[in-house]
């Protein structure tokens, strides 16, 4: 019997991972990692979530990419399965942005998304519940 690789549910690029270094270096406290979400919420259903986190919760998925540790929330795994989470910064705004290949759609102000959980087949798991 062999075993399967475990998916990694979000990758970084090298630019949100510096950024995520320098706001971390910054909060002046030690934290676990950036605990990343979704929640019911904005025009287009839901939105993103990122917090400091202090202590790992024990369902959290952990992910460490490019010297950081994300600590996703086990409701939003299959939400976020396949996320490259990036940082862009222009002349008009500066941020973090989520490529996810569940998002059906986002509303005009980029502020909310409507999404739907990974496919069962691709993620070889069954799809839990709308995430609350």
């Amino acid at each position: 019997m062999s075993i399967r690789p475990r998916l990694q549910v979000m990758s970084l690029t090298e630019a949100a991972a510096e950024r995520i270094r320098a706001l971390s270096a910054a909060s002046g406290k030690e934290i676990a990692g950036v605990r990343i979400g979704v929640k019911n919420g904005g025009c287009a259903g839901m939105e993103y979530t990122m917090t400091y986190a202090e202590t790992r919760n024990p369902h959290d998925e952990l992910i460490e990419d490019k010297g950081v540790k994300l600590l996703i929330e086990p409701t939003a795994v299959m939400f976020l399965l396949g996320t490259e989470m990036d940082y862009r910064a222009d002349r008009m705004r500066s941020g973090f942005v989520f490529n996810n290949p569940n998002q059906t759609s986002a509303c005009g102000c980029g502020e909310s998304v409507s999404l739907k959980p990974a496919e069962a087949a691709e993620s070889g798991a069954e799809a839990p519940e709308q995430a609350s």
